[in-house]
């Protein structure tokens, strides 16, 4: 089993309050959020930015590594994922992740494109999360 670790910490009310973000392996320290980073779009980060990054960088990874067991080298893959977060009771839920994908390839487009779904699937943060993951995804 491998274990990877972030952490947070966080000092104050909703609001009011600011936090910092970090990974053990150090390629984030301290990163400052906080509740206007999250709701109103000021500069720093926040979960949902974070959760975007790691499942664009899975599934990238993922497809990567099934486009080569297929036998298609010289790929280029940039992906984007778009993490909605709707209004529920009181309080709000992550509901929906949302991949854009473009692959560099001169392979047959509809087997990328096959394969570009079951990497959706199967990529372990698509598998983690509970949410509605849905993509676009092209062949340049």
């Amino acid at each position: 089993m491998i274990t990877r670790t972030g952490s947070a910490k966080w000092e104050g009310g909703l609001k009011e309050g600011n936090g910092q973000v970090s990974t053990k392996s150090g390629a984030l320290s301290a990163q400052p959020y906080g509740f206007n980073t999250r709701f109103e779009d000021k500069p720093g980060t926040n979960p949902e930015e974070l959760i975007g990054a790691a499942h664009a960088s899975c599934f990238s990874m993922a497809l990567g590594m099934m486009l080569e067991q297929e036998g298609v080298s010289g790929v280029k893959i940039e992906t984007t994922c778009d993490i909605s977060m709707d209004k529920e009771g009181d309080g709000f839920a992550v509901k929906k992740a949302h991949l854009t994908t473009t692959i560099a390839s001169d392979a047959d487009e509809a087997k990328v494109l096959e394969i570009a779904g079951k990497a959706k699937e199967g990529c372990p943060i698509s598998k983690l999360l509970n949410a509605d993951i849905t993509m676009d995804a092209k062949v340049a």
